[in-house]
């Protein structure tokens, strides 16, 4: 039911397949219902490439099992900071067996990126900062080492976020960008891109909308982080990566373009960014 809602609201919004989602997480629970229904439906809801997000080690796996299953779909393997490992309930700092798992893991042919990894200093329940902090410095230097882009995490952890971009160097994005215009120009002197997602149609998403104003084109990515962070007007609903159509109309009127331009520029950016062929060329 949920997904025909959606549907019904969003079918014809974007042309069919136009669409990259460079951040979503269709191996959430909240899609265990409907996963098998709602993937196929993309397409005519104007999705044409995805990129699943793991979690964990766990979640890395179910994202490669996903990219095998559906030619759109690619995956991004690596710990998010809420799930590190614990010995013992005490969280732990990475261990060489950790980085040659998740390095045959990105052997994969559809592992396009490390990710998400970052640094998340909001929730109580995350590990202490320097095991955060080791955990995130380790998976940059592995894509480093095999030469992939990262997706990056970053809540309320703005200045450690930067300062290990700016040691390491990754290509990559950062993904749900919380931070200032300022910040923004950092991380793209770096040479790396800004997702913008739901968030940005919020009312109160003044340093979103300062972002998307000054963004170069070319550095802009289009996400949901679905099932979370639906756009106004599906707001604490599921969200899934039709919505992106909402976000992007948003952005467009921000930035004064076409919404449909701006969706290909960030679905051409997406594609450079994770090596991916773009079917709509």
């Amino acid at each position: 039911m949920e997904v025909y809602a959606v549907e019904k609201a969003a079918s014809g919004f974007a042309p069919a397949g136009s669409i990259f989602d460079s951040h979503a997480h269709y191996d959430d629970g909240a899609f265990d219902p409907d996963r098998d229904r709602l993937l196929p439906s993309l397409y005519a809801g104007g999705v044409g490439l995805v990129l699943n997000c793991a979690s964990s080690f766990d979640s890395a796996g179910e994202s490669l099992s996903l990219a095998e299953r559906y030619p759109f779909v690619y995956a991004a393997v690596g710990v998010h900071p809420e799930e590190l490992p614990a010995r013992e309930d005490l969280f732990r700092l990475p261990e060489p067996a950790d980085l040659a798992r998740l390095r045959e893991l990105a052997a994969h042919p559809k592992a396009v990126a490390i990710g998400e990894i970052g640094l998340d200093y909001y929730w109580d329940t995350c590990p202490p900062r320097e095991v955060q902090r080791a955990w995130l410095a380790a998976q940059l230097e592995l894509a480093g080492d095999l030469g992939l882009p990262v997706v990056v995490h970053d809540r309320e952890a703005h200045a450690d976020t930067l300062e290990l971009l700016q040691k390491y160097r990754p290509q990559g994005v950062v993904h749900c960008f919380s931070g200032s215009p300022e910040m923004a120009a950092q991380v793209v002197k770096l040479g790396m891109y800004i997702g913008l997602g739901g968030a940005a149609t919020f009312k109160n998403a003044r340093k979103a909308v300062e972002t998307a104003a000054m963004l170069p084109a070319d550095r802009l990515l289009l996400e949901t982080d679905a099932p979370y962070m639906a756009p106004v007007p599906f707001r604490g609903k599921r969200c899934d990566s039709r919505l992106v159509a909402y976000t992007a109309a948003r952005l467009a009127e921000i930035r004064g373009e076409e919404r449909d331009g701006l969706i290909r520029q960030c679905r051409e950016n997406a594609c450079r960014l994770f090596g991916i062929a773009d079917p709509a060329r």
